[in-house]
C-alpha cells in the first residue's frame, strides 16, 4: 500500500517505542518523515531504521520548545516539499502516586508538554502548512485519559484534556484538516516498563486479547486515522487497548 506516497508526516517523540513504530508504517506506507526526540544519537540511529535520509530527517529538540517546532516544520518543508500529517505523540509522566501528594511543579511540567505543545504543533503547522493545503492531524492519549487510573492520575487528565483539545481543534479546523486521538493501554515500550516488567503475564492476563500491545498495533491505527480511508473521521477517539477497559481495567 502507498497511501501516503507524496505526503510527508512530522512524529513527535519518535526516537524509539510508539513514536517510532508510528513513523515505520507512515514510512512503509510511501510517506516520508521527520522525526524529533531530545537526543540526537538515538534519533540517527532510527533514521537509519526507518530507510536513510531520502526517507527521513531527525530534528532534535524539545517537543515543548516553541523554535524548535518551528524548526522542524521549516525543515520539512525545505526537505520533503510538505507537512502533510502530524503526529503529536511526546508525552511525560515523571510521577507516580496520589493526586494529593502531587508535586505541582510536576504538573505544571505534564500539562506544558502532554497539551500545550501538542496544541502549539498544531498552531505551528497550520500557519506553515495546512492552513492552505489541508491535512491531518493525531494525537496520542492514553486509556488513563478515559477513566481514573490510580498511581498516574494526573497523567491521565493531562490525556483527558489532550481528548477535549483534540476534539475543539477537529470543530475549528474542519473540512480541510482532520483532528483525531488514540488512546493506548500498556504497550511494550521503555516509557511503559515500570507498568509491567517482571510481571508480563499477570498483567496481560487482565486483557481479552491475552497480551500487551506491541508499538506496531498503534502505528496502524494512526496510520488509519491519517489517510484517506478515514476521511469522514474528525474529533474522534480510537481506543487501542486489548479489550482490558471492557474488564475495569486501564
Amino acid at each position: 500500500m502507498n497511501r501516503f506516497e507524496g505526503k510527508t508526516a512530522i512524529v513527535t517523540g519518535a526516537s524509539r517505542g510508539i513514536g517510532l513504530g508510528i513513523a515505520q508504517r507512515l514510512v512503509d506506507e510511501g510517506a516520508k518523515v521527520v522525526i524529533t526526540a531530545r537526543k540526537k544519537e538515538a534519533l540517527d540511529e532510527a533514521v537509519a531504521t526507518l530507510g536513510g535520509p531520502t526517507r527521513a530527517l531527525a530534528v532534535a529538540g524539545r517537543a515543548d520548545d516553541t523554535a524548535h517546532q518551528a524548526e522542524t516544520i521549516e525543515r520539512a518543508i525545505a526537505t520533503f516539499g510538505s507537512a502533510d500529517l502530524l503526529v503529536n505523540n511526546t508525552g511525560i509522566n515523571p510521577v507516580f502516586g496520589p493526586m494529593v501528594e502531587l508535586d505541582l511543579d510536576a504538573a505544571r511540567k505534564i500539562v506544558e508538554v502532554n497539551c500545550l505543545a501538542a496544541l502549539s504543533w498544531v498552531q505551528q503547522i497550520y500557519k506553515a502548512w495546512m492552513n492552505e493545503h489541508g491535512g491531518a492531524v493525531v494525537n496520542i492519549s492514553s486509556v488513563a485519559g478515559t477513566k481514573p487510573a490510580p498511581g498516574i492520575g494526573f497523567y491521565g487528565s493531562s490525556k483527558a484534556m489532550l481528548i477535549h483539545i483534540t476534539q475543539e481543534l477537529a470543530v475549528e479546523l474542519g473540512p480541510s484538516i482532520r483532528v483525531n486521538a488514540v488512546a493506548p493501554a500498556v504497550v511494550k515500550t521503555k516509557f511503559a516498563s515500570a507498568l509491567y516488567e517482571g510481571h508480563e503475564d499477570e498483567v496481560a492476563a487482565n486483557y481479552p486479547l491475552k497480551r500487551l500491545g506491541v508499538p506496531e498495533d498503534i502505528g496502524g491505527v494512526v496510520a488509519f486515522l491519517l489517510s484517506d480511508d478515514a476521511s469522514w473521521m474528525t474529533g474522534q477517539l480510537v481506543i487501542v487497548d486489548g479489550g482490558v477497559t471492557l474488564t475495569g481495567g486501564v
